[in-house]
C-alpha cells in the first residue's frame, strides 16, 4: 500500500486538516497517480459542509486531479510511467450495464463510484479525493493531459470543463449559433471560452455589472445585465443555446423566452430549492429544458483534446494546501476568479514529516 498526505474534513463544521491514509494495492489494471495539483470545485464546499446532506467522513475532496503516474498495474496497458493524466469525477462503475457500454459511465446502473464522499463498487470501501498526494484508479479511469495544456490550470477541465463541454456539443454548438452563458464564475468563465471555440456567438448574462470586462476578456462578444425586465424584453427569442450555471434560486421562465423556436435551455447549476416553471414557457416555441451532467470518458477525454487544439484553460488562483481553509470561506463568498487550485507540492514536501494525524485507508 502507498502511504498518502491528504487534507481532510472530520465532520461538517470541521475545518480541513491534514490525514494520513494508506491507498489500496495496487490492482491488475490500477494505475498510482502522484498528484501535482487538484481544482476546488463549489461541490466540494457544498459536500464538505454537508450542505446536500449525505456526507460521509473523513471526507477527502476534490475530483478535478491532475498529476504523473508512478505506478502501474501488471495489466497495464494504456499509460507508461511519468504520464501526464487526470482524474475527474468518477474513479469506477460495473462497465458491464447499458450505460457504461454506451460510454456513458456516468449513468452507470449500478451506480458509478464518485472519487470522494462515495463507496468503491463493492460498496463499503469509501473514495478518498484529490486534496492528497496520490490516488490508486482503475486505468479506464484514468485521462491523458494533452502536453500543450499547462497542467495547473488543466485541473479544473476535469468537472468545470467537461460539465460546460457536454450540453454545448449536445445541443449543437457551433458557427452561426448564439449562445448566452448565465453566470460567470467557476463553471460559467469555462463556458464562455468553449462555447467561443466552437465558433458560436457568446453572450453573458449576469446581474453583476462589475463582470462586464471579464466577460469580454473571455471572447464574450456582448454583455447583458439581466436585472431588470427591459433587458429580457429586448433579448427575446435571440438565442439558440442558454447555459445555465447559476445555482442561486431564480426564475427559469424569463431565460426559456430568450431562446429561438426550438432553442435549449441547458441547466447545469443546482439551486437547493425546488424551481417553479410555467409550461407556457416551454410550449410557446417548442422550447427544451434540458439538465446535464458530466460526461463520460471518452466524451472527457475529446473535450481535453479539444482544449489543447484552441488553448481553451480555466482561469486559476494557485493556492497550497495549507490556504485551503481560506479558499473555502472566500468560495462561499464568490471570491474567486474563476477556480482555486491546490498545488501538492507542499504536501509532497511533508510526506513522513507530518504530525500524528488520524489514519484512514483507502
Amino acid at each position: 500500500m502507498a502511504t498518502a498526505l491528504a487534507f481532510a474534513v472530520t465532520s461538517p463544521v470541521a475545518p480541513l486538516a491534514p490525514l494520513e491514509l494508506q491507498r489500496r494495492e495496487l490492482r491488475p489494471h490500477d494505475v498510482l497517480i502522484e498528484i501535482s495539483f487538484c481544482g476546488v470545485c463549489h461541490s466540494d464546499l457544498h459536500q464538505a459542509r454537508n450542505e446536500w446532506g449525505h456526507s460521509s467522513y473523513p471526507m477527502v475532496p476534490g475530483h478535478e486531479i491532475v498529476g504523473e503516474v508512478r505506478q502501474l498495474g501488471s495489466a497495464v496497458t494504456r499509460f507508461a510511467l511519468g504520464d501526464r493524466v487526470g482524474v475527474g469525477c468518477m474513479v469506477d462503475s460495473c462497465a458491464e450495464c447499458g450505460p457504461c457500454r454506451a460510454g456513458q459511465e456516468q449513468f452507470c446502473e449500478r451506480g458509478a463510484a464518485f472519487t470522494y464522499n462515495g463507496t468503491e463498487m463493492d460498496r463499503r470501501t469509501p473514495t478518498y479525493g484529490g486534496y492528497s498526494t496520490h490516488i490508486v484508479v482503475q486505468e479506464h479511469f484514468v485521462l491523458r493531459v494533452p502536453a500543450a495544456l499547462e497542467l495547473a490550470r488543466a485541473a479544473p477541465l476535469l468537472c468545470a470543463g467537461i460539465t460546460t463541454y457536454s450540453p454545448l456539443v449536445r445541443w449543437g454548438t457551433g458557427p452561426g449559433t448564439r449562445v448566452a452563458v448565465v453566470g460567470l464564475g467557476g463553471l460559467g468563465h469555462v463556458a464562455v471560452k468553449l462555447a467561443r471555440a466552437l465558433g458560436a456567438e457568446v453572450s453573458v448574462l449576469s446581474t453583476s455589472p462589475n463582470k462586464r470586462e471579464d466577460a469580454a476578456r473571455l471572447g464574450a462578444q456582448a454583455f447583458e445585465l439581466t436585472a431588470t425586465p427591459e433587458a429580457f424584453r429586448r433579448l427575446r427569442g435571440r438565442f439558440d443555446v442558454v447555459l445555465d450555471t447559476v445555482s442561486a434560486v431564480h426564475d427559469y421562465d424569463p431565460y426559456l423566452r430568450l431562446l429561438r423556436p426550438g432553442g435549449t435551455m441547458a441547466v447545469v447549476g443546482i439551486p437547493p430549492e425546488p424551481v417553479r416553471l410555467r409550461a407556457g414557457s416551454l410550449i410557446g416555441g417548442n422550447r427544451v429544458l434540458a439538465g446535464s451532467s458530466i460526461g463520460g470518458l471518452a466524451e472527457t477525454q475529446r473535450m481535453l483534446e479539444f482544449c489543447a487544439a484552441h488553448g481553451v484553460l480555466a482561469d486559476i488562483e494557485l493556492i497550497p494546501a495549507s490556504r485551503l481553509n481560506e479558499a473555502y470561506e472566500r468560495l462561499a463568498k464568490n471570491d474567486v476568479k474563476y477556480r482555486f487550485v491546490v498545488d501538492l507540492a507542499s504536501l509532497h514536501a511533508r510526506r513522513g514529516a507530518a504530525p500524528e494525524p488520524a489514519s484512514a485507508q483507502k
